[in-house]
Formats: C-alpha cells, structure tokens, sequence
C-alpha cells in the first residue's frame, strides 16, 4: 500500500525554537533561534510508518502576534493544501498560546474536505522532557486516520479534541489542553492509532472566509467592583461588539452592566458570556430586555471570534443570537 500523505504546514510555535540549556522551558524565546518546518519535521518525525509528511512552510510566528489577517492569510493556505489530489489530511503546528482562537477560525471559516489537525508543544524539542515530538507525530497519525472524518480538530499530548470545545487551561504543563464541557474525542495510542470515543459533533454554523478585515470586537473581564471604564473606552474606540466574560454564571458587576447598556443604544452589539470553563449563559430575560445576547457555551475568546464573522456577514441581532445558541 502507498504511504498515505499529510500536509504539515509550519506556522512557527514552541515546535520552532530552540532551548539555551537542556531546562529551558520559559525563556527559550530569547535564544532567537527558529528553524523553518522542513528542518523540524525531519528531526522530530522521521519514518512515521505508512505515512508520508510533506512541509509547507506558512509563516514563523509566536502565537501571541497572530492576527486576523494571519488567521486570514493560513485559511487560504489550508484551502489550496486542501485541493491537492492525494492528500489523507492537514497538520498545522502552532504557538499554544493562540492556537485555540486560530483552530477555532478555521472551523468556523474553513470547509475542507478532510481533517484538519492543530498542534503544538509546550518544551522546545532540544530540553528535557520535550512533547514536541510526540505531539508532533500523534497529529501526523490523526490527521492520516481512515476513522477521522473531515473537520477541524486540536492535539496535545495524545488527546485529540474539537476545535469548538477546546481550551488551554494550564501555562506549562503537558496536558494543558482540555475539553472542559464535553471532553475529548479521543486519544492517539504509541503506535499512532487513533482510538475515538464518539466523532466531532457537526458544525452549527460556517461563514466565509473573509479577506483579511473584520470588525473590531472587544472582550471586557469582570471582577469584583469594575466599572465600565473599559466597556466606554471600546464603545469610544469604534468597537462593532463587545463580549462581556462575565462573573459566574454570566453577570457582569453594576457598573460594566450600565455601560453595556450604553453601548447598547450607541449601536454595539453586546454579548454576556461567562469566566466558567463550564456551563452556557442561556437565553433570558435580564439580557433581553436591555438588547444584550446571551452567548451560550463558547468561551469569552471563541465567542469574540463568531462575533466578528457574524458582523461582517451582516447578520441581524437575532441571527447571531440563534447562531450563538447554537454552539
């Protein structure tokens, strides 16, 4: 049998970078070394049985510069890869500390005809206990699975997770990736089969893919005694949405919920979505009556993201809030 190729495109990470000395697990950025994903396929997947990597290279990024028009500019990438003859699935390696936000955007935008695998590393692969090998290659499994159906996916330390469900809950560990409201799909096992415990579920919603510019949406954290110092200030700056990560289980303190009104009435649209890693901020009355939506179970980050699609889609205030409660 032919070796079932998957394209591996570079988009820079942790997977990049090299280490000063064999521990260096926080300061590796300083070193200024990054290798292109040609050099780190061949080091860190070499003779995956099978399966046969291809690098594209996209762009050398730390994943907290990504920006729209990098988001952008990657799902054009994933579109073209994605119409070559012969290929069993994508691999894209990326910073951890965006990669949700960015495989999240490509669920909602990209509708390749295969899967479409995320993954990153939390050690550079020249230190001590490095996951970016394993990472690297359990992805490279995933995406080349017979049982994987077509969508867009995220894997860390051998857990294979949906692009909508999927946050980073930890800022070192290995298995700082979780799935808090539904769990995992499945796992990848050591000789790189993918043992799924149920399937993705479909996609509510996709928009298009845009051209690089959305709608500036903003996102306001709650706390104890905040104002809306910070709620006026986006309303000032243009802001075409505003997601409030409200205290649980989705209310913001006085002073952010008089300033959400205003923006309300100066034309925002205005989401209340919640700090919990678990639970949806429902439909109801309170929100309604005062022209804010209620962002259901997608996180404040996720829920920033369908907000600027849906507002350059143009739809209408209960479009999105039924797209919303979808997820």
């Amino acid at each position: 049998m032919s070796a079932r190729r998957v394209a591996v495109i570079g988009a820079g990470g942790t997977f990049a970078m090299m280490g000063a000395h064999p521990r260096d697990w926080v300061d590796y950025g300083d070193t200024g070394i990054i290798r292109p994903v040609e050099e780190v396929l061949a080091d860190l997947a070499p003779g995956l049985p099978g399966i046969e990597p291809v690098p594209y290279s996209f762009r050398i990024l730390p994943s907290t510069g990504i920006t729209v028009a990098d988001w952008c500019a990657l799902g054009a990438g994933i579109a073209a890869r994605a119409a070559e003859p012969g290929l069993a699935g994508i691999v894209v390696t990326h910073g951890t500390a965006s990669m949700e936000e960015t495989a999240f955007f490509t669920a909602l935008t990209c509708a390749a005809p295969l899967p479409v695998v995320f993954t990153g590393a939390q050690r550079p692969p020249n230190t001590e206990g490095s996951d970016a090998g394993p990472n690297l290659r359990a992805a490279i499994a995933a995406a080349a699975s017979p049982g994987l159906a077509p969508g867009t996916y995220l894997s860390m330390n051998a857990t294979l997770f949906a692009a909508t469900d999927v946050s980073k809950t930890a800022n070192f560990a290995l298995d700082a990736f979780e799935a808090p409201e539904f769990g995992p799909l499945g796992l990848v096992e050591p000789d790189g089969t993918l043992r799924l415990a149920r399937q993705s579920p479909p996609l509510p919603r996709r928009f298009a893919l845009p051209d690089g510019a959305l709608p500036r949406v903003d996102i306001a954290f709650s706390h104890a005694g905040a104002d809306g110092t910070a709620i006026d200030a986006f309303t000032a700056a243009g802001a075409r949405g505003i997601v409030s990560a409200g205290m649980p289980p989705g209310r913001c303190a006085p002073g952010e919920r008089a300033a959400l009104k205003r923006a309300v009435a100066a034309g925002v649209t205005v989401v209340q979505g919640s700090r919990a890693a678990r639970g949806r901020v429902p439909l109801q009355a309170y929100n309604t009556a005062d022209g804010i939506l209620s962002g259901g179970a997608l996180a404040p980050n996720k829920l920033r993201i369908l907000l600027m699609l849906a507002l350059a889609e143009g739809l209408s205030p209960q479009q999105v809030q039924d797209a919303l409660l979808a997820f």
